[in-house]
């Protein structure tokens, strides 16, 4: 018995001692995409200002692009889980792209959530050109129009493509998809007038939409966006079980020591709720979640659960 308790007491030192002597080198975030776009923004915006949180140290951003994201995602379930190499990813590898393409990892096994930074909807956008005004006449015209009204995706998967998938499904209505590889090429066609239509992420859409380029007809959010206070949710035109959002989160190998887990948490939440910082990326559409690894993990396993369902029902393939 005392031998017993004697093991509990050793193990119990050893956990709390773990945060005290980590980081003992240079954490790496690694993004499983290019530089430049917004779950880069994210990380960046950390790793500027984790080494202040933390005490000292150095933390580096690694981009590491390829198979829609699973490549950098592989990698950090790879690692060693000693809070050295995390993952800052948008939803693509944690809940879709397992259901598209073989992955070598476990989405929901294999990693250990800390939290889900922030999100953002999706804007149904046309060019400012289009006879389309309203949700209502875009959905009167691909009634009356089945097949006909092009839709641009930045990819198949993409959370763009699945909004899309969701509205049709939604609503009774189909249209043409049009998958580009990323948002740059959708945006030129879309402002070309060569597509009609995108669930464009907020993120990328505001510019456009101010400059009058892009008319903004329904956003995917539960509520109205402060960004675009007169543009209606799907949910308040009818469309039910149809708000989406992409969003980015950070997560490590499994295994994470449980206060390593938890000063990252708090870290995280501490950077992103700097009035500054925060205010910054209210601008850009980002919305706060900042939840707790307890409810990222509820929450991923809802949205894969979601996301499969959908995926499978509409015979969505990676092609």
């Amino acid at each position: 018995m005392i031998k017993k308790i004697l093991c509990a007491v050793a193990l119990g030192t050893l956990a709390s001692a773990s945060a005290l002597a980590w980081p003992t080198k240079p954490i790496t975030l690694v993004v499983p995409f290019p530089p430049g776009g917004s779950t880069d923004l994210i990380a960046r915006t950390l790793s500027s200002k984790l080494p202040e949180k933390l005490g000292g140290g150095t933390v580096i951003v690694d981009n590491k692009p390829g198979a829609t994201g699973t490549i950098g995602t592989a990698q950090v379930a790879r690692s060693p889980a000693d809070g050295h190499t995390l993952l800052v990813s948008s939803l693509g590898p944690f809940v879709i792209a397992p259901h598209l393409i073989k992955v070598p990892y476990d989405a929901l096994k294999d990693l250990d959530p800390i939290t889900v930074a922030v999100q953002a909807p999706n804007v149904l956008v046309v060019p400012s050109a289009s006879r389309h005004n309203s949700l209502g006449e875009v959905i009167s015209f691909t009634k009356a129009n089945p097949g006909k009204m092009t839709f641009a995706s930045s990819g198949n998967g993409s959370s763009d493509h699945l909004t899309a998938e969701l509205f049709w499904l939604q609503t009774g209505t189909s249209g043409i998809h049009v998958p580009y590889r990323g948002g740059g090429p959708v945006m030129t066609d879309l402002l070309g007038n060569q597509v009609d239509a995108s669930f464009m992420n907020i993120n990328t859409a505001m510019p456009q939409i101010q400059a009058g380029k892009l008319k903004a007809l329904a956003i995917t959010s539960a509520k109205r966006s402060a960004l675009l206070p007169n543009v209606p949710t799907l949910e308040e035109s009818g469309i039910k079980d149809a708000n989406v959002y992409s969003w980015q989160a950070i997560a490590g190998p499994k295994g994470l020591p449980a206060d390593v887990k938890a000063k990252l948490n708090s870290a995280i939440a501490s950077i992103l709720s700097e009035p500054q910082t925060k205010a910054r990326l209210l601008e850009l559409g980002f919305e706060m979640v900042l939840n707790t690894p307890e409810q990222f993990a509820a929450f991923q396993a809802a949205e894969y659960a979601r996301w499969q369902k959908l995926i499978v029902a509409r015979k969505i393939t990676a092609d």
